[in-house]
């Protein structure tokens, strides 16, 4: 039985259509699944409302979808929150504040309050991820909340790459690390010169995340085939020893695992890997990059 130390995590992975209203009422039914089955803390995928977009660089139409937050979308998922009585990280949603765009991470406590409210550090430009021309860098720093079922950091996708803000988050003492995404694989004729198992890439680094700062990690992707990308799912769970305790294939399903949380700070200060760093030395991480 799950308790505040135990927690049972639930990652909704799912197919996202062009109807938002459709994926947000999907995305319910699957709360509430996810809840049936002893969920406490749930988290959908990244810009779950619809499919991802940033496949067209110049799609001025796109910002039509932009929201507030908090707004429409929040007090929805706020609502599923406090009626399932529950932690919420909200996948993402493309929002509007002050004349920018950002993509936010909303999460929820229990009682439906909205704890945080992420914005990505890290904006990806790439063939068919070209999200600079979308959102703006975010400008909220890393989040540590303290909820009832323990200290949860939502980070968004691209994030993921960047080791920086895994460290970070464990310094702050984060206990999970959720990271809502949207990858897939790009046709051979759109991206043809880059080769290997990039679905095995993008697991390897999180569960390095995992290992390094001895804390749980989740990535809870999208499935389906949008545009020129086939989106390959394998959302999974890591502890944190970096054992993958759950993990989906690529169609729609609900990833769980039951997080035992004192595991790690027990397991940080026997690797004592927080301990020993070396801040003194790592100066040269805030220089630009030297090119050649």
């Amino acid at each position: 039985m799950s308790s505040s130390r135990t927690p049972t995590l639930a990652l909704i992975q799912m197919n996202c259509s062009s109807s938002a209203e459709e994926n947000l009422k999907h995305a319910l039914s699957q709360i509430d699944e996810a809840v049936k089955k002893g969920a406490n803390i749930v988290v959908l995928p990244e810009l779950f409302l619809g499919p991802y977009f940033c496949q067209r660089p110049d799609d001025k139409k796109v910002f039509d979808l932009a929201e507030a937050v908090p707004g429409p979308t929040t007090q929805v998922l706020s609502e599923a929150a406090r009626k399932n009585k529950i932690v919420l990280v909200g996948g993402s949603i493309f929002e509007k504040a002050a004349g920018k765009f950002w993509n936010n991470a909303p999460v929820f406590g229990p009682d439906g309050t909205l704890l945080s409210a992420y914005r990505k550090t890290h904006i990806p430009e790439d063939i068919l991820y070209h999200e600079q021309h979308y959102f703006a860098p975010g400008d909220t720093g890393i989040q540590v909340i303290e909820t009832p079922f323990g200290k949860i950091c939502p980070l968004i996708c691209f994030d993921q790459w960047f080791p920086e803000v895994a460290r970070i988050a464990a310094l702050k003492g984060a206990e999970i690390i959720v990271y809502p995404t949207a990858i897939g694989v790009i046709d051979d004729e759109v991206e043809e010169n880059i080769t290997g198992n990039w679905q095995q890439m993008w697991t390897n680094a999180m569960l390095g995340h995992a290992a390094t700062n001895n804390v749980y990690v989740a990535g809870i992707n999208r499935i389906g085939r949008e545009g020129a990308m086939s989106f390959w799912g394998g959302s999974f769970i890591a502890d944190p020893s970096s054992h993958i305790l759950s993990i989906a294939k690529d169609k729609e399903e609900i990833v769980m695992a039951t997080c035992d949380l004192d595991r790690v700070k027990a397991l940080q200060d026997a690797w004592m890997f927080l301990k020993n760093r070396r801040p003194d030395q790592y100066g040269d991480l805030t220089k630009p990059v030297q090119n050649g």
